[in-house]
Order: C-alpha cells, then sequence, then structure tokens
C-alpha cells in the first residue's frame, strides 16, 4: 500500500464554520471584566455558558476547599447504601489531636474515644468546617487519612476533575492537595444538582456538638446577594479561596476563585463577582433540539453526508450591553465512517462570543447510514484522498 493512500485514511479533527441563530453584531467594546484573583471560573447553571475564565486550568492548594470533596464521598457512600443515617464511627486520637481541640483548627470538638454518627460527622464538616470531622469518617470509611484520600482522588477523577488530587481528607497543608478553579466549579454543580436532600445542610446556620455551639463558617452567606454554599479556603503562599452556588430571580450560577490577597477583598470580589453573573446576562436561544446544526461527510456509506443535531435545545447567555458576535464550530473527525447508528455521537458545537468559548454541546447523526456499495466505497476513497492533500 502507497504512502499516500495510507495517509488518507488518517482520521483528522474537522472544524466547520456554522451559523448561530441570534448572534449580533459586535458595538462599542467594553472593557472585559476581571475578578481581583489569580483563577476564577464562572458558569450560568442552566444553559453551561462559561461567564468568566482566568487561570481556571491552573493547579492551586485547596486548603478546606478539599472538605467539598470529602462531603462528595460522605454523600456518595450515603446514596449507594455502603453507610446509612445509623452509622458511627469511633473518635481516634490521631482524629483528636490533628484535627480535633488540641489541633488549634476549625474542629467540631468530637470527644476523644466517642462515636459520631454520620450525619453529625456530615453537619460538623459543613457548617464548622471540621478538620476532625473529616479525619473520623476517613479512618472509618477507608481504615486511614490517606487510604480515604486516593478514594477522593478516584472519585474526583469519575466526576471529571482530571486535575485533582488529594493527599488527606481535610486540606490540610501537603504538596500532594491540587485543584482548579474549573474542576471545584464542577464539583459544586455536581453536589448541588445531585444531592438535593442534603444541600440545606450549607446554609444551616448553626451546629451545636459536644455543648459548644459554632456558627456556620462560611461568611459569604451573609453577603446577600443569594450565596447559598459552598466552601472557603486559605493557604499559605497561595492566598484566599472560595467556591460558589449562588441562586436569585430564577437564575443560578456556580463560581470558584483562588489566589486572592486577603479576607476583605475575598468577600468583596465574590459578592461583586456573583451580582455581576446574576444580573449582566441576557439568554440567547440558538438551536432547538433535533434541528440540524450542520452537515458533515461520511466516508463508506451508502449516503455521502448526513446532518448532525443536538439532543437538547441550545442557548446561551450573552452581555446585556455591547455582545461580541456569536459563532459556532463543528468540531468532529473526519470523515465520519459508516455505518452509523441513528442518533450516534458524531460531533460537537463549540458556540464563541467573540474569540471567548461559552459553551461545548455533543452533536448526535439525524440518520442512519449503511455500508455503501463498491462504487460508492471508491469514489469516497477518491474524494477523501484529495480532500486530504487540497
Amino acid at each position: 500500500m502507497g504512502k499516500a493512500f495510507q495517509r488518507s485514511f488518517i482520521r483528522l479533527s474537522v472544524v466547520l464554520a456554522v451559523a448561530v441563530a441570534g448572534s449580533t453584531g459586535a458595538g462599542a467594546q467594553t472593557a472585559p471584566f476581571i475578578a481581583k484573583a489569580e483563577q476564577a471560573y464562572m458558569i450560568d447553571a442552566e444553559t453551561g455558558t462559561v461567564l468568566l475564565t482566568q487561570n481556571e486550568s491552573q493547579n492551586f492548594p485547596p486548603a478546606s476547599l478539599a472538605k467539598l470533596m470529602t462531603v462528595e464521598v460522605m454523600l456518595d457512600a450515603l446514596k449507594k447504601g455502603e453507610v446509612s443515617a445509623e452509622t458511627q464511627y469511633p473518635v481516634s486520637e490521631y482524629a483528636w489531636r490533628t484535627g480535633g481541640a488540641p489541633s488549634r483548627t476549625s474542629t467540631m470538638f468530637a470527644q476523644l474515644k466517642s462515636s459520631v454518627g454520620i450525619n453529625d460527622l456530615l453537619t460538623g464538616i459543613i457548617v464548622q468546617n471540621a478538620n476532625d470531622g473529616c479525619i473520623i469518617v476517613a479512618e472509618g470509611m477507608a481504615g486511614s487519612d490517606a487510604a480515604f484520600a486516593k478514594r477522593m482522588t478516584t472519585r474526583a477523577a469519575e466526576l471529571g476533575m482530571n486535575r485533582s488530587t488529594f493527599a488527606n481528607s481535610t486540606g490540610l497543608p501537603d504538596p500532594g492537595n491540587q485543584t482548579t478553579a474549573k474542576d471545584m466549579v464542577r464539583l459544586a454543580q455536581h453536589l448541588h444538582d445531585t444531592y438535593p436532600d442534603q444541600y440545606g445542610l450549607f446554609t444551616k446556620p448553626d451546629f451545636e456538638w459536644n455543648r459548644i455551639f459554632q456558627r456556620n463558617k462560611n461568611t459569604l452567606l451573609a453577603l446577600g446577594v443569594g450565596i447559598d454554599g459552598m466552601g472557603l479556603g486559605f493557604a499559605e503562599g497561595s492566598g484566599y479561596a472560595a467556591v460558589v452556588s449562588a441562586g436569585r430571580d430564577g437564575r443560578r450560577v456556580y463560581l470558584a476563585l483562588a489566589g486572592i490577597a486577603d479576607e476583605k477583598t475575598r468577600q468583596e470580589e465574590a459578592r461583586r463577582v456573583v451580582d455581576w453573573g446574576l444580573t449582566n446576562f441576557e439568554k440567547r436561544h440558538l438551536f432547538t433540539k433535533g434541528e440540524a446544526v450542520g452537515s458533515v461527510s461520511v466516508y463508506g456509506g451508502d449516503v455521502s453526508h448526513i446532518d448532525l443535531a443536538p439532543g437538547e435545545d441550545i442557548s446561551v447567555l450573552v452581555p446585556v450591553n455591547n455582545p461580541d458576535r456569536l459563532s459556532g464550530r463543528i468540531v468532529y473527525n473526519w470523515p465520519l465512517r459508516a455505518p452509523l447508528e441513528n442518533g450516534a455521537n458524531a460531533g460537537t458545537l463549540r458556540v464563541f462570543s467573540g474569540e471567548r468559548l461559552l459553551r461545548e454541546v455533543p452533536l448526535y447523526a439525524t440518520t442512519a447510514v449503511g455500508k455503501g456499495t463498491l462504487t460508492q466505497n471508491a469514489m469516497g476513497a477518491l474524494k477523501e484522498l484529495l480532500l486530504f492533500w487540497l
């Protein structure tokens, strides 16, 4: 087989420009919105539109934000029946010394050699940011804090948090604790959507354990802009961080901020960014479920082209004032090869505002494609060869 003939069968990623309904010409440009943070990422809950990006895939130490992953592992175990509301775990000396009263860190003051129920531990971790609660859960569920951290990392990967690793359940200083703003937003949305029955714990105003009363340590809840979760963090050399879920007037956003200079700035930026995200955008409908977005070529089939369509209605949010022009691009492996089932995932639609990526949506074949005849296959191979060398 000749070299040219071999190369004609290499699968290439092809980008096709498509017309996006409702796009507008750019008006007078305004300065881009910038958060006072090294890393920032915010999305709209309903449409998935990316509203803000700043080094969103750059790693930083999560500090106490790691507890959100601990909470997810706990809730997942409850959902699967691995543990129940009646499950209790003992308070070891390690948990007591490392995260309890002697540690002088955030604690629920679990008493040494006592036992604590899973629901109380969950409440203590969410409301009081309890390090002892995390370690008690880790030892109870996995035998040790290190073993539980491996489970956290595995679970994070399952959720698509591919740049996050965990070395302990608490987020206490360790180089093995790493995450990104994008991963934290993914986790926040997952917690809100997957565990609605327990989500209210994030707004629980206070919790008393071992006769010690403590108010919710998430100070962002009092800002009055719709914030109802999720967590705060601080790491030496990296600064202050926050993961936020906020809802208002039928809208919800998820936000992660990190690398903030001080606690006061974190408060101010959380308020400013959330308010901007919830008030500065309007919804624009682009495509309806099943509507053809574009046509792509097929090799070796009884037809040479098929239409691709989304499996859901597609809308995005655009700035109210002076939006950039919207554009769409279909990305797929060229050429698609027959046979194809009707509804097969065959590409992705990327929607841009100017050069900023807003959404990525899977596209599906609108019809089945059978194997072509020898003549059709020969003509397809010739066409593919010519297109490859153009």
